[in-house]
């Protein structure tokens, strides 16, 4: 997976133009990528879930009272099904991270992306709001991708801050990358499960931003303000 997300990091310059434009333009009910700056509050966010290292994640928030949302591969939500449901238990917000965890440009392409949305969506349990947020893989977007979205009622949700921890298995540069000195109130933070070295580091993430004040949220309690 570490390979296959640095690969699809080197986007052509017009989508990562495209994305520059749409963070600029596109109102927060169609792109949001970072929260309102008024409160001490993080989101974090998990990609690739559920995974087997699912239930050491929730352990860890759970200790901390902290809450987070996680965007589910859907292929992973029907072989674990219970773990889905125990996220939606513990009380963290779900989103979609597609299905197949194809880009969704490609998809969009092949006229694929709007059964590729419907049926991971589906999966997700719990309230409305679970259905409501969608996460690009890699964060690669196009004109076709915002418009499946929009027709679709999702929320483009992305980041304002990278721990990059799908570029390294150290967890040292991710617990540098995600500290009290490089977030800030309203940060929307990429993380990834199913990585021990992500687990490890949000061992002392998590209790770092605490003590630095800041309340660790979801994406829609962000937003909330």
């Amino acid at each position: 997976m570490i390979g296959e997300f640095a690969a699809a990091r080197a986007m052509p310059k017009s989508r990562r133009a495209l994305r520059a434009v749409a963070e600029a333009v596109l109102p927060s009910s169609l792109l949001v990528v970072r929260g309102p700056a008024t409160r001490r509050r993080v989101a974090l966010t998990f990609d690739d879930g559920p995974s087997e290292l699912s239930l050491e994640y929730l352990e860890l928030l759970e200790r901390h009272a902290a809450r987070a949302t996680f965007f589910l591969v859907g292929a992973e939500c029907e072989r674990r099904p219970d773990l889905v449901r125990e996220m939606a238990r513990r009380g963290h917000e779900l989103g979609s991270h597609g299905h197949s965890h194809e880009r969704f440009p490609e998809l969009s392409a092949r006229r694929e992306l709007d059964a590729e949305l419907a049926s991971s969506s589906a999966l997700l349990p719990g309230s409305a709001g679970n259905h409501r947020w969608v996460r690009p893989p890699y964060g690669a977007l196009s004109l076709g991708t915002l418009i499946s979205c929009a027709r679709a009622g999702l929320t483009l949700v992305l980041w304002s801050l990278d721990s990059e921890d799908w570029r390294t298995q150290s967890p040292r540069d991710v617990v540098a990358r995600v500290s009290p000195h490089t977030v800030e109130p309203g940060s929307i933070v990429l993380l990834h499960e199913g990585q021990r070295w992500t687990l490890d580091a949000l061992g002392e993430i998590v209790p770092e931003l605490e003590r630095s004040g800041y309340e660790l949220v979801t994406v829609g309690e962000l937003l909330s303000g």
